[in-house]
């Protein structure tokens, strides 16, 4: 008689359904079950199910290609298991337990960690470092040796023939195994093991058919007409001598190589410091008289939209059918995002909270980056909150945007902090509980090293050198909050594993990508859709794409593609507009660059540019541009865009304090006319706060902006040491 039906299944499930297709939790523990017990073809209609305890039965192994792709979190604790290479199917397993199998060896939980792409947590403790070691670092290393062996002593036969590879693999994998030494003792089932799969992999390899070579000629193009970095520094540099502050991050030869440090040290632990609303200076936002607006370059002098108006429309059409066709294309694309109202933002705070030495009169601290603390739900994502993190100086800040209190600050003398970025990681609490997510803060500036914090519990755990260089951007993985990208002025990229941490706060990084970037990266954008593929970076020559799929045979990379602009054709001597230094997601598939001495915001399409490259031999391709956004007529680098795609809002700030907001629905009313810029929704102009015993403060530079995904608040961080902090109206 079966022990498994599909009554018991429905009596043990939940939610009670009369549906195995609809069960997402199964507890058959304790029922005596044996591997013949478990009937696959009846398992294999839980298409859903997300957890399943199997705890304290009699089990040697799992059936074979037993396919569940919901399931997630597995019980197999005190069984009597043998064999762990039966779970290979259920490859979207992120927790496991295996306690009490008195059969299962170290050995054995390393094949588990390389058999299963996405655990995280293995008997309650977070593997998700030590498994990205083995499955990228630890194997590439046995596949260079493998390759080694075959190159030394074996080759392919003529004619090829199935008898024939079949007595060479044998031979091949015999002798890699007998010959590859690496890696302690205690695991050297598991090295063996995987030197086979290994060995077998690159055998078969070699027989496939090889893809043609990607072709120089473009690559070969670039090279010999780009203008070289330092020539474009030279003309950033050139601005407008009377602009007090420029916004402008120190050269790599400006910033002295710090001495490399071994890290990470738990040693590093540091409490943050927990300051009162009195610590950061608070001065009075109010509005003056608002100036016109900045005229694009070229065009007459628009009127800007005041708060409370409509937005200007755009009557003339395009002629010609073929130009109406790709206008109701592009139309048709950002119709897409869901429709929303726009938003009326008021100025609440202005706060001075980077002070150096806390000085009131401190006017010059340039603040750099700020994020809001996402709101993390048992996935790990979720929406906002109210607290951003503000870095600048010295000083990393965490703000409450309700209150104006500064609820944190992190200060680290000697650095100057140029960017930062918030992510859910793993923290396990041990003694048989569940681990939990918490949120942590990665920062990192001149001094080349990232620091590791734990806002809530005021703890700065660790740190880790990430390039010799300075720091430019810091960037984590949306889907797998574990893996940080950092951009450093050496001009490369580097992934990094950086795990989870337990209750005592212990840690551990690997490196497990490289990308060679041809100059400093600016920003980094992963397409929401699929983060783990491909990178965008914003560079000073341009905008660059990059294949970050980790596998075992190449861990440094170049670039992809080069994606290019329309207004590139209108270089000259005195006009350099490959510097991208705004870059942000507005959809899955629309995104928001700038160059600052365009005077416009482009939207295109990543998955039209993308597909202009079907066959992957030309390095370059020409953005597919939906629409073209009037922005400030300045000259001034570094004014960093950003994206609310909740609300379909684009926001960047100019040089005389203001932001311009683009509310993408609204645009849509007003049709694409190609070649001419949309005017924004609304210009908030700069509050004038006031500060007692000196006046009013006059428009400073703003460097950076950032919105709660909701856009409740918005900050704005600017190049006198100011963070001001606007709220949105509940009408709107």
């Amino acid at each position: 008689m079966e022990k498994i039906t599909e009554k018991l299944l429905l009596e043990k499930a939940s939610p009670k359904t009369n549906k195995l297709e609809q069960i997402k939790t199964l507890n058959l523990s304790r029922l005596g079950l044996k591997s013949q017990d478990l009937p696959v073809r009846l398992l294999s209609r839980l298409q859903y199910l997300e957890r399943w305890d199997l705890s304290g039965n009699r089990l040697q192994e799992l059936p074979k290609n037993l396919e569940l792709p919901a399931l997630r979190y597995l019980d197999l604790s005190d069984n009597q298991l043998e064999d762990v290479t039966t779970l290979e199917s259920l490859s979207n397993l992120e927790e496991l337990k295996m306690e009490d199998n008195l059969y299962i060896t170290v050995s054995d939980n390393y094949k588990l960690m390389a058999l299963l792409p996405k655990l995280r947590i293995h008997n309650g403790k977070d593997v998700s470092t030590t498994a990205n070691h083995l499955r990228y670092v630890y194997t590439e290393n046995l596949r260079t040796r493998i390759i080694a062996v075959w190159e030394k002593s074996f080759c392919l036969p003529d004619p090829i023939t199935a008898e024939k590879m079949s007595a060479l693999e044998k031979d091949f994998v015999n002798t890699a195994r007998q010959q590859v030494k690496f890696g302690p003792s205690s695991v050297s089932d598991f090295t063996k093991w995987r030197v086979e799969n290994i060995a077998k992999e690159y055998l078969h390899s070699l027989t496939k058919p090889k893809k043609e070579p990607e072709s120089k000629e473009s690559t070969d193009t670039k090279e010999n007409c780009v203008v070289s970095t330092p020539t474009k520094r030279k003309q950033t540099a050139s601005v407008d001598t009377s602009i007090r502050l420029t916004p402008r991050k120190k050269l790599c030869a400006d910033l002295p190589a710090s001495p490399v440090e071994a890290s990470p040290r738990k040693s590093s632990l540091r409490k943050l410091e927990t300051l009162t609303q009195t610590s950061a200076v608070r001065m009075s936002p109010r509005k003056i008289s608002q100036p016109p607006s900045t005229p694009t370059r070229g065009q007459t002098k628009p009127e800007t939209p005041r708060r409370g108006a409509t937005t200007v429309r755009q009557t003339k059409e395009d002629g010609g059918a073929q130009k109406k066709q790709k206008n109701r294309t592009d139309a048709d694309m950002l119709s897409t995002i869901k429709t929303q109202q726009p938003v009326c933002l008021k100025p609440l705070h202005v706060l001075q909270c980077h002070s150096k030495q806390d000085s009131s009169e401190d006017f010059s601290t340039q603040l750099w980056a700020c994020a809001f603390q996402p709101m993390p739900d048992f996935n790990g994502t979720g929406g906002g909150s109210r607290l951003v993190a503000t870095c600048g100086g010295d000083s990393l800040c965490v703000i409450d945007c309700e209150t104006g209190l500064v609820m944190k600050k992190y200060k680290v003398p000697g650095e100057e902090f140029f960017s930062l970025a918030w992510s859910t990681v793993l923290m396990s609490r041990g003694g048989g509980a569940s681990a939990q997510h918490c949120s942590i803060l990665a920062a990192g500036g001149k001094k080349g090293l990232v620091k590791l914090i734990h806002p809530r519990n005021n703890m700065a755990y660790g740190e880790f050198r990430a390039s010799r260089k300075a720091l430019s951007v810091l960037r984590f993985n949306h889907r797998q909050g574990n893996f940080l990208f950092t951009g450093s002025y050496d001009n490369k990229i580097v992934m990094w594993d950086i795990g989870g941490v337990d209750s005592q706060y212990n840690y551990k990084v690997v490196q497990l990508l490289v990308l060679q970037i041809s100059a400093t990266p600016l920003h980094i954008c992963l397409p929401p859709t699929s983060p783990s593929s491909h990178l965008l970076t914003a560079c000073e020559d341009g905008l660059h794409c990059y294949n970050t799929q980790l596998c075992t045979n190449n861990t440094k990379r170049s670039e992809e593609m080069e994606i290019t602009f329309p207004i590139y054709k209108k270089e000259d001597k005195c006009h350099d507009y490959h510097t991208i230094d705004g870059l942000s997601f507005l959809t899955d598939d629309i995104v928001a660059s700038k160059n600052y001495m365009h005077g416009s915001i482009y939207l295109w399409s990543w998955s039209r540019t993308k597909a202009q490259r079907p066959d992957k031999k030309d390095r370059t391709v020409c953005a597919v541009v939906l629409a073209e956004l009037q922005w400030a007529n300045t000259e001034i680098p570094y004014l960093a865009l950003n994206t609310c795609p909740g609300r379909a809002y684009i926001v960047c700030g100019d040089d005389k304090g203001r932001l311009w907001t683009y509310h993408v629905n609204d645009l849509q009313k007003n049709g694409f006319q190609t070649g001419k810029p949309i005017l924004p929704t609304e210009v908030l102009e700069w509050p004038t706060p006031v500060r007692k015993g000196i006046g009013q403060v006059e428009g400073p530079t703003i460097n950076s902006v950032a919105m709660d995904p909701e856009l409740h608040y918005l900050v704005a961080l600017s190049d006198k040491n100011m963070v001001i902090v606007w709220k949105r109206e509940k009408s709107s």
